[in-house]
């Protein structure tokens, strides 16, 4: 059965995941760590060991130079936005973002992998 995502639900996974690289941006790693799911959170135990590996495994997510929303897609089950970055030496990668609704309504990324530009 397809996801049924409202334009207010659209709006809201893309507001998140602004604030979530707006917070990297600032080193807020804090208000980072609360946008990621529970599963999330619960695998890296703690905002340092979050903060430590988007760092080094996705510095264009950490200090994008460019931001670029495209297709809200699904993958597993999971509303999934696709995200073109530039990282900060001109690199450009696709950041897909598997997002998931909690309880409470709000939407939290629930996983994000990158794509090289030149494998699309």
């Amino acid at each position: 059965m397809p996801m049924k995502l409202t334009s207010t639900d659209k709006d809201t996974i893309r507001r998140v995941i602004i604030a979530q690289i707006e917070a990297f941006q600032s080193d807020d790693g804090i208000q980072a760590f609360l946008y990621a799911a529970p599963s999330i959170r619960q695998q890296f135990k703690s905002v340092g060991n979050f903060m430590r590996m988007v760092r080094s495994s996705y510095p264009a997510i950490y200090r994008p130079r460019g931001v670029i929303f495209s297709e809200l897609t699904e993958m597993q089950g999971f509303p999934a936005q696709s995200v073109f970055l530039m990282a900060q030496d001109s690199d450009i990668v696709k950041a897909v973002y598997l997002m998931e609704q909690q309880p409470s309504k709000d939407w939290r990324i629930a996983g994000c992998f990158l794509i090289p530009l030149e494998e699309l």
